[in-house]
């Protein structure tokens, strides 16, 4: 008896349609997602372009306001001139280089009008106790040039604590709190920080510099490009199923039936492939 595709229209089906659509509407967002943080990503990769190989200039014409930063002037090369506040100088723990942990070492700079601004001066490895380096590389004394690029403050990370003399993100807020408990009533730069390039005069060591930031914005397009096909496959798969249904409720039909012989004829007349020939010569040589 021919039923056709009256069975496409019950409750079931619908339920699966339903399905289908939000499935297709879920990849769909994480395809979106997937695009946004490429975007993101691009816009970064475009500060970098911008900003890493210009040319210094002075700290004021980038933070006017030390309270503030400009995102779009990250990695932007900055010229600053002070003594270093060696009895203040920070440890951020667990600080990754090249895979190991380590601490970058945050030094503050007084600069001839009082303010403070924060330099990191670069990596140390642990030492032998692990929760501190056996050595740091004392920063020069007296005047000092400095040339480093620009990054935003840190948020606090909750719940991290970390021992005297040392703190568990560059959150400057709480760093120049931490500098007014010591007795520095100046102003502290909270807007941004500089990863130091270079130091004038040197010192005889330095910690390690920041490798490069890699240029790269990730496999965000090829991930939404895949969340979009699945969503595409997820009506394929729909319609792959109620076909298959179609020819189980009307295997009676004749139409139905011819369809089906000529199916098991191409089939039977198919090629073997290579390996269904190699599987048979191993199931004939056991």
């Amino acid at each position: 008896m021919r039923q056709d595709w009256a069975f496409a229209f019950s409750k079931r089906w619908a339920g699966y349609l339903a399905l289908a659509i939000v499935f297709a509407i879920v990849c769909s967002l994480l395809g979106v997602w997937q695009l946004n943080r490429r975007a993101e990503a691009r816009v970064e990769i475009d500060r970098f372009d911008s900003n890493y190989a210009s040319e210094p200039v002075p700290v004021d014409d980038v933070l006017p306001d030390p309270d503030a930063f400009d995102p779009d002037d990250k990695w932007t090369p900055i010229v600053v001139a002070g003594r270093y506040l060696h009895e203040q100088e920070l440890l951020v723990r667990a600080r990754p280089y090249n895979g190991s942990p380590g601490f970058e070492v945050l030094t503050p700079l007084q600069l001839d009008d009082g303010s403070i601004f924060i330099v990191d001066r670069g990596w140390v490895s642990p030492g032998s106790r692990q929760d501190t380096p056996d050595a740091i590389p004392r920063a020069p004394e007296g005047v000092v040039t400095v040339v480093a690029r620009l990054k935003a403050a840190e948020p606090a990370l909750p719940n991290r604590s970390a021992p005297e003399g040392q703190v568990a993100t560059i959150e400057l807020p709480a760093i120049a709190a931490m500098l007014g408990e010591a007795g520095t009533d100046d102003e502290v730069y909270t807007g941004a920080y500089g990863l130091m390039v270079s130091e004038s005069p040197a010192a005889e060591a330095r910690p390690l510099a920041p490798p490069k930031p890699v240029r790269d914005e990730g496999p965000h397009l090829s991930y939404a490009l895949q969340w979009f096909v699945f969503a595409i496959f997820g009506f394929i798969g729909l319609g792959y199923a109620l076909r298959q249904e179609y020819r189980l409720v009307n295997v009676d039909d004749p139409d139905e039936r011819e369809r089906a012989e000529q199916r098991r004829v191409r089939e039977a007349k198919r090629r073997p492939s290579d390996s269904e020939i190699e599987d048979e010569l191993l199931d004939a040589a056991r």
